[in-house]
């Protein structure tokens, strides 16, 4: 069992992800800062079962803190309900990273580019919530925005105990709210289905301020998800796994064989995008070619070999058109 581990038992196959997107990370290690590290502080009496992922990420970045505990409200605190339902509580979310990035970048951004970041920003940080439990422990918690609340300006997360999937043989499937998927397949089916449940009417929230439809909205939303478990796998010394399982988990439905014998069936991906964007590795190419973008800087690195092909544009150019990421579709897709 790795260091990254946190199920009894499990051994994680090999390393993961890394980096920020203004600035390359080192040649030996994924790197830059990216969505604040969870710190878990538990509520008495409620059940934790994902509480170990979110204090391993705890321990390699403490600038997000998330407290396994019932949303708050006041002195900054947003709910996820406040966000979905009240449109003066999401741009209010939106108004924090639109003076961030005024003070970034020097000049105010475009409503929707601001819109779009703050979408970047949130989905990036909630998104862990689901994958890194995943990633870990092989267990998903199942919320929704009324168990999640944010407190952009500490950089803090709630998030409320509740259900979970996980495996079968899990010394947690006995618990009150598990629920045992047949296998790995099904529980990466469960993953898909929880986080996508959990973002519907978060993009329907934001969608009449980024200004998207919902194809662009759910590529957003791939690329902040992909990202920010590459990232942070890369903080835990297991990229290559961590691309590998990304990979697996976002793969497209098979095409049929040139025979016409029909291809094995796989869940669909569907609303996300499908395929995770990840190049292969090349012997020859550079350590961390095209870094995964974090909350505090939305824009990756120029260059000409990247490591992944985003699914949308982190819309960065707009203020600093020289930071056009080499793996953006404007590039990519001409």
């Amino acid at each position: 069992m790795t260091v990254s581990s946190t199920r009894p038992g499990r051994t994680p196959r090999d390393p993961a992800p890394d980096a920020p997107a203004a600035a390359p990370a080192p040649a030996t290690t994924p790197a830059p800062a990216a969505p604040p590290a969870l710190v878990v502080a538990p509520a008495p009496g409620l059940p934790q079962p994902c509480a170990a992922s979110y204090r391993r990420l705890g321990e390699l970045f403490p600038a997000l803190r998330v407290h396994c505990a019932p949303p708050r409200t006041g002195n900054g605190w947003l709910t996820g309900t406040d966000l979905v339902a009240r449109p003066e509580a999401l741009r209010e979310l939106i108004a924090h990273d639109a003076r961030q990035a005024l003070a970034q970048y020097g000049q105010p951004l475009r409503p929707d580019v601001a819109a779009g970041f703050g979408l970047h920003r949130l989905t990036w940080a909630v998104s862990l919530l689901f994958t890194l439990p995943w990633f870990l422990e092989r267990r998903v918690p199942l919320l929704t925005p009324g168990d999640v609340s944010v407190r952009r300006r500490t950089g803090e997360l709630t998030a409320r105990p509740g259900a979970f999937h996980c495996l079968p043989d899990d010394p947690a499937a006995g618990r009150p709210g598990a629920r045992p998927a047949a296998d790995e397949p099904a529980l990466a089916a469960g993953l898909r289905v929880a986080l996508a449940d959990f973002l519907t009417p978060v993009l329907a929230a934001f969608r009449p301020e980024v200004r998207r439809g919902p194809r662009t909205l759910w590529a957003m939303a791939t690329d902040a998800a992909v990202e920010g478990l590459w990232y942070v796998g890369g903080l835990l010394g297991e990229e290559e796994r961590a691309r590998s399982e990304l990979t697996a988990l976002l793969a497209p439905e098979p095409v049929a064989c040139p025979t016409g014998a029909p291809s094995a069936p796989r869940p669909s991906v569907a609303p996300f995008t499908p395929g995770a964007g990840f190049a292969p590795v090349r012997p020859d190419a550079p350590a961390h070619p095209g870094a995964p973008t974090r909350p505090d800087a939305p824009a990756c690195p120029d260059t000409a070999v990247p490591a992944r092909a985003r699914a949308s544009c982190c819309l960065v150019y707009t203020v600093r058109p020289e930071a056009m990421c080499g793996g953006c579709p404007r590039v990519t897709r001409g």
